[in-house]
């Protein structure tokens, strides 16, 4: 039999092989990473999806729970029940945010819509004098409009030439579209079953653990996970916090100054909030080319009372309310977001600020234990110098 350092030692240098080995044909390590991500892409999305619904899911299932705790002893419902009636009910509420959105989006828009045509005829001559002032040959372009519409049937024969590279793109797109749509319904299909048996899973999980791993490592791993589930949960909950006090400041702004679309907007800024830093900008820009179709001379107003109210939020409400949840200050908060949308765009901004947050109460935990060990160690020297101080 081997010992312990042997075996360490046989393992280091066979990790060794396998990584030079790796590093040498990095082409195929990489086609077999991505032909492997590819296949499972639907499974790794679907536990995804189901970390993120498990927050409401959870705060449902509690809340059912204790509704549960008033009725008689026998007419209690089963746990199973309670999982499912809350998976269903979340569910639920999402399709109704989504519903409202639409309802509240597509009337505003058709609305704005029917406004472009009578504002481009009424906006039309200062256009042209401003291109004019500015040295632009409005007489030229209005030609090449004209030469453009007279070589429209001239170039027919050229359109059906490439009418069969357009339909293969357009077969490419449609295929990939349904591709796309084909995995992410399988991923929510995978993330129900994932929550509807979540205890068992989680059975499971520290059965292998048990098993094939010591108590110490065991115990570290379970501990990482609650570390990481219970910032998530915080995380999630202070980011809808924020959305609603977002969208409520954004519409009492609009409200009080008199722009128009104050309750779509709020509505679209409470959504776009979810993406911290980055969500109420891409909300301002929608709400300046709604503001703009609506009422042209108030745009400027609409970017400047936007960029107001983002600015106090960002600065003194998002750093507190969300960063406090999850136990980082405002300034990691604003690096990890920035760090996390550099890395990984939009998902990363999302992410990592509880990665962060995680990683940084592991840090400070294992920085504790290290300088409490480090006391003690100095408690112990410093008492075997005084007993031998004492017997000398």
């Amino acid at each position: 039999m081997l010992d312990q350092k042997t075996k360490r030692a046989a393992f280091l240098i066979a990790f060794g092989i396998c990584l030079y080995a790796a590093v040498i044909h990095l082409d195929l390590v990489m086609a077999a990473v991505v032909s492997t991500v590819d296949i499972l892409f639907p499974v790794l999305l679907g536990l995804g999806v189901a970390f993120v619904l498990n927050v409401p899911v959870s705060g449902m299932e509690r809340l059912l729970a204790r509704a549960a705790r008033m009725l008689p002893e026998g007419k209690r419902p089963q746990r199973g029940a309670i999982t499912a009636a809350s998976i269903v009910l979340v569910l639920i509420a999402i399709a109704g945010v989504g519903v409202l959105a639409v309802t509240m989006l597509v009337p505003q828009l058709v609305e704005s819509a029917r406004s472009i045509a009578p504002l481009l005829s009424e906006r039309l001559p200062e256009i042209e004098r401003a291109l004019a002032d500015s040295g632009v040959d409005v007489e030229r372009v209005a030609d090449m409009f004209q030469q453009s519409q007279s070589t429209a049937q001239e170039g027919q024969g050229l359109l059906q030439f490439g009418l069969g590279s357009i339909a293969t793109s357009v077969f490419a797109v449609a295929k990939s579209t349904v591709s796309r749509v084909t995995s992410f319904m399988f991923a929510c299909v995978i993330a129900i079953y994932v929550l509807a048996s979540k205890r068992t899973l989680g059975r499971q999980a520290n059965r292998v653990m048990d098993a094939h791993l010591s108590a110490a490592h065991a115990s570290r791993v379970r501990r990482v996970a609650a570390l990481a589930t219970e910032t998530y949960s915080k995380f999630l909950s202070g980011q809808c916090i924020e959305a609603c006090i977002l969208g409520t400041l954004i519409f009492l702004a609009f409200t009080v100054v008199g722009l128009p679309y104050a309750g779509l907007i709020g509505f679209l800024t409470a959504i776009f909030a979810f993406i911290p830093y980055v969500g109420a900008f891409a909300s301002c820009a929608i709400g300046a080319f709604l503001t703009l179709l609506a009422a042209p001379e108030q745009a400027v107003l609409c970017v400047i009372v936007y960029l107001v109210v983002q600015f106090v939020e960002n600065q003194f409400i998002y750093p507190h309310v969300v960063g406090s949840s999850v136990g980082l200050s405002a300034l990691w908060t604003l690096v990890a977001a920035l760090i996390g949308g550099k890395l990984f765009g939009i998902v990363g901004i999302v992410f990592f600020i509880p990665v962060v947050a995680v990683v940084y109460e592991l840090f400070r935990q294992w920085t504790n234990a290290r300088l409490a060990a480090r006391q003690a160690q100095v408690s112990a020297e410093g008492g075997q110098a005084s007993a031998e101080e004492g017997r000398a």
